[in-house]
C-alpha cells in the first residue's frame, strides 16, 4: 500500500492552508482521502482478527473532516492538515474507546487508544471506581513487556486525588486522571511505507487492546450525553 499520496498532499495543505489553494487541488484530496480510507478500512479487516467488536464498521463512517472549528482559536486557518480516524466499536464515538490515528506530516503522526475526552464526568468516574476497584489487574496490563515497551499512560490530570477516593491507593497517580490514554508516535519514513506502516499499527494496537478492554469494562452502561 502506497501511503506517500496522503503525506504529499497534507503537506502542501500545510503550506498552503487556504480555502482557495484547498478547493483548486480537490482532485489531489479525493485522491489523498481516498487512500486513507483504504488503509483504514485494511486496518479494520486486521484489527477484526483479535478484535470483533469493530468488524462491522466502515471506513466513511470512521473519519474526520480537515475542517477546524477557529471561532474559539488564535489559530484562524481554515484546515487541520491530518487526516483521523477512531477504530472504535460505536465508530468516531469516543466511547467505547477504540484504536485512533492520526497522520500528519513533520514527525506529528500517532497511534493512540483509550479515552481521550476528559469532559464526560460520569466516564472518569466510572474509570476511577473501577481503577480502585479493580487495582491488581490494571497494573498487570500496564506492567505486560509488550505494553511497557511502547507505551505510557497519558491523561488530563488533577494535583491531588479527588475526594472519596484513598490517598493511599496503589494506583493513587492514576485516580488523580481525568482521560486515559495511549500516544505512540511515527516518523514520516515509517508513514510513508504503507506495509510498514500498516503492520506497525496492527502489532501496536495489538499490545494495547488489553488496556482498552479494561476502559471498556469500566465504561459498561455509559451512555453519551445528548445534545
Amino acid at each position: 500500500m502506497d501511503t506517500r499520496l496522503i503525506l504529499n498532499y497534507l503537506t502542501n495543505l500545510n503550506e498552503n492552508n487556504n480555502r482557495e489553494w484547498y478547493h483548486a487541488h480537490k482532485g489531489e484530496y479525493k485522491e489523498a482521502n481516498a487512500q486513507f480510507e483504504a488503509l483504514v478500512q485494511e486496518l479494520i479487516f486486521q484489527i477484526g482478527k483479535f478484535d470483533s467488536s469493530i468488524l462491522h464498521r466502515e471506513a466513511k463512517e470512521l473519519t474526520f473532516k480537515l475542517v477546524r472549528d477557529t471561532r474559539f482559536s488564535h489559530d484562524k486557518s481554515p484546515y487541520n492538515p491530518a487526516f483521523r480516524a477512531h477504530i472504535g466499536p460505536k465508530g468516531k464515538l469516543p466511547v467505547p474507546v477504540g484504536y485512533y490515528l492520526m497522520i500528519k506530516p513533520g514527525g506529528q503522526s500517532f497511534l493512540g487508544g483509550g479515552l481521550f475526552a476528559d469532559m464526560f464526568k460520569d466516564a472518569t468516574s466510572m474509570i476511577r471506581d473501577y481503577i480502585a476497584a479493580n487495582g491488581g489487574e490494571w497494573e498487570k496490563i500496564l506492567h505486560a513487556p509488550d505494553f511497557q515497551k511502547d507505551f505510557t499512560v497519558q491523561g488530563t490530570a488533577l494535583k491531588n486525588v479527588p475526594v472519596g477516593y484513598d490517598r493511599e491507593h496503589p494506583q493513587a497517580e492514576f485516580l488523580k486522571l481525568k482521560s486515559w490514554y495511549l500516544e505512540y508516535s511515527v516518523m514520516d519514513d515509517v508513514v510513508a511505507d504503507g506495509d510498514l506502516f500498516l503492520a506497525e499499527a496492527v502489532r501496536l494496537f495489538q499490545a494495547m487492546k488489553p488496556f482498552n478492554d479494561f476502559l471498556n469494562r469500566a465504561l459498561e452502561g455509559f451512555e453519551m450525553p445528548s445534545r
